[in-house]
C-alpha cells in the first residue's frame, strides 16, 4: 500500500483547522528518490526563522544534512533504536538546537520553548509545500554536538526528518504497521484544565 499526504491520514477534529494542520502527520516511509532544493531548504529555515520567541532573541540554530552528504551521514548514525532503520531514505535531516546560553553565558530559559515554535513552523510550512516531516529525540547528542563542534551551551533537542512520503510496505514490521493505523488524539477535555 503506498501512503501519500492526503486521503487516509488525515485528521478526524472536531474544529476546523486550516489544511496543512490537517494533512500533518509525521511517516516513516520516506522517498528516497525525492530531493529538496536550495529554495526548499531556504523556505523552511525562513518559517522558522519567523517564529516567535522571547525577546527577539531567536534562540535557535539548526543543522540541515540532505541526504547522501557527510553530515546526513554523521547524523543517521548518531540515530537510535528503530530511527536508523527508516530515517536514510528522507530527503534531509534537521539537527534542531536551542541556544540555553549566550556566549557570554547569560541563561536563555526560554530556549527550549522558542525552539519548538520555530520547529513547528517550519513544520508547517513544509506540509504546506507538499513535504512532510519527523520529529525524533532518539539520537546520541554529545555524538553530534562533537561532530558539529557546537559551543557550550547549544543542546540538540531533536533531529526533523524531512521528505516525500513513500511506500508503507518498505519499512520493516511493526513499523510498518504503525504507518498505516489510524490517527488518534486526547480528547480536548483531558488537555485543557480550565478555558473560562
Amino acid at each position: 500500500m503506498t501512503l501519500t499526504a492526503t486521503g487516509p491520514r488525515h485528521a478526524d477534529t472536531d474544529a476546523p483547522l486550516i489544511a496543512p494542520l490537517i494533512e500533518r502527520w509525521s511517516p516513516r516511509a520516506y522517498d528516497p528518490t525525492a530531493e529538496l532544493t536550495d529554495a526548499d531548504v531556504r523556505t523552511l529555515l525562513e518559517a522558522a526563522r519567523w517564529a516567535p520567541s522571547a525577546m527577539n532573541l531567536q534562540p535557535w540554530r539548526f543543522v540541515v544534512a540532505r541526504r547522501g552528504s557527510e553530515s546526513f551521514t554523521l547524523i543517521h548514525d548518531a540515530l537510535m533504536g528503530f530511527n536508523q532503520a527508516w530515517a536514510d531514505s528522507a530527503a534531509a535531516l534537521i539537527v534542531n538546537i536551542a541556544e540555553l546560553t549566550d556566549e557570554d553565558g547569560k541563561p536563555r530559559p526560554w530556549a527550549k520553548y522558542d525552539l519548538g515554535q520555530a520547529v513547528a513552523h517550519l513544520t508547517v510550512q513544509a506540509q504546506h509545500d507538499g513535504l512532510h516531516t519527523h520529529q525524533m529525540g532518539g539520537f546520541d547528542g554529545a555524538r553530534l554536538a562533537e561532530a558539529f563542534d557546537l559551543r557550550e551551551g547549544l543542546e540538540i533537542v531533536s533531529i526533523t526528518a524531512v521528505g516525500k512520503v513513500g511506500d508503507a510496505s518498505s519499512l520493516p514490521e511493526p513499523l510498518r504497521e504503525r504507518e498505516v493505523a489510524p490517527r488518534s488524539r486526547k480528547p480536548l477535555d483531558e488537555l485543557v484544565i480550565t478555558a473560562a
